[in-house]
């Protein structure tokens, strides 16, 4: 039977552990190589705090800040790290979340590994080239692939043109 110091106990004891092992939860296994690898110096140096906190700390930006979740004109996102494409704005839509939304990436542009950081598991995606983190992928999203590619702006540069 579980009264209210049972109750808190569990309860802090789940905070503790949560704090000291779920804040950076990515799936095991060895770590992932890629073709632009800079030092943790060099990436600071490079991006913007912002950037910075967000591709190389997997932080999230603030809901509604980006500009480019209201671009509207035709070409591509591109990872704010290395600069490879990733989105098209053919596949850009409006989610209503306050991030950047797509039904798909361009062909290997990103990868994704299992996120339990906030105690649940989702499905992260980064760069395939600078293992920049850009966001999660969640099933909710539009027809043709039903996936909803949630996406950090500050995270992406966007140059207009042919998408």
């Amino acid at each position: 039977m579980y009264d209210r110091r049972n109750f808190l106990t569990l309860a802090g004891t789940g905070a503790a552990a949560f704090a000291l092992f779920g804040c950076k939860g990515a799936s095991a296994g060895p770590p992932e190589k890629f073709e632009i690898t800079l030092s943790d110096a060099q990436w600071k140096a490079k991006l913007s705090p912002a950037a910075y906190n967000v591709l190389r700390h997997e932080g999230t930006e603030t809901p509604y800040t980006s500009p480019l979740n209201g671009e509207h004109r035709a070409g591509i996102f591109s990872c704010g790290g290395c600069a490879l494409p990733a989105f098209s704005s053919k596949t850009k839509f409006e989610s209503g979340t306050g991030w950047p939304s797509f039904w798909a990436p361009l062909t290997n542009a990103v990868k994704t590994r299992t996120d339990s950081s906030l105690g649940m598991a989702r499905t992260e995606v980064h760069c395939r080239r600078c293992g920049g983190h850009l966001g999660h992928v969640f099933d909710d999203g539009p027809k043709p692939t039903g996936l909803r590619y949630c996406m950090n702006g500050v995270a992406m540069t966007f140059t207009p043109g042919k998408a």
